[in-house]
């Protein structure tokens, strides 16, 4: 009895406060560099306020700040919806539940993360500059903790190592694989010729259907996209839905390396 009542009142409220820690991590960082992070640091400083009234016997104003509480959890599905869809597709996905998924995403939460990004970084800047030179149209999309196998369905198989000439002979005009996008894992082409949603929200009438398809993968999962203008030769870099802005190349190298390590 002993052993579990130390369980009981020791190990358990110190499971409890892992647990909530790691939830509030995940949320802040799905929520972070979005807009919704405002609403979300706001939540919590109401929550707090109400927490000190209450236990302050505030009665009149933990009354008011516990019925704004009650009613927000409602206005906050609406207002995450999008970032909810997203955190709801990567509980869903396939590899969510595999053994290596899960040992990440632990080391991720008690710090003890590496860089997870072993890309060939100039063998894929030597494309995307080529592709920028010749206006070669490109969409590439990185895959990181979200599964994309819901958009391979169609797609070609590579699990090619990544290389320029490959990339390049990919979105080759008369290529076979140049229409749709790649997707690449790591240091890893894993699909060609993929289908993307595309995004209902209006991005302006410069952008083609590659941006909108950048945008659309982006809203619903954790990915990042660099898409090469067919017209114009610009590269953009896409990341939660929205096109982020950069200096020169060297900028989005660090751009591209810091995200893909979160």
């Amino acid at each position: 009895m002993e052993i579990l009542d130390l369980i009981v009142s020791t190990i358990l409220p110190i499971i409890d406060i892992v647990l909530a820690a790691g939830m509030l991590y995940y949320a802040y960082k799905y929520l972070r560099g979005t807009s919704a992070i405002i609403i979300f640091r706001g939540f919590v400083l109401i929550y707090i306020i109400w927490w000190i009234t209450d236990i302050a016997n505030m009665n009149i104003l933990s009354n008011i700040l516990g019925g704004f509480i009650s009613v927000g959890v409602f206005a906050l599905i609406i207002v995450f919806q999008q970032e909810i869809r997203k955190f709801l597709l990567m509980l869903g996905s396939n590899r969510f539940t595999n053994n290596k998924s899960v040992i990440k995403r632990l080391k991720l939460l008690f710090k003890i993360s590496q860089d997870q990004s072993n890309i060939n970084i100039e063998e894929l800047f030597i494309a995307i500059e080529n592709l920028k030179v010749s206006n070669t149209g490109a969409l590439i999309v990185f895959e990181k903790n979200t599964s994309l196998d819901f958009v391979k369905t169609d797609s070609d198989i590579l699990n090619a190592e990544l290389s320029s000439s490959l990339i390049e002979s990919i979105f080759f005009k008369n290529s076979p694989l140049h229409d749709g996008a790649i997707i690449i894992e790591g240091n890893i082409i894993r699909s060609a010729r993929v289908t993307l949603p595309l995004t209902k929200k209006s991005i302006g009438k410069s952008y083609g259907l590659r941006h909108k398809a950048a945008v659309g993968i982006t809203e619903d999962t954790d990915a990042i996209c660099i898409v090469v203008s067919e017209e114009t030769g610009k590269i953009s870099f896409v990341q939660d839905g929205e096109f982020c802005k950069f200096k020169d190349l060297d900028n989005l190298k660090e751009l591209l390396l810091e995200n893909l390590g979160d």
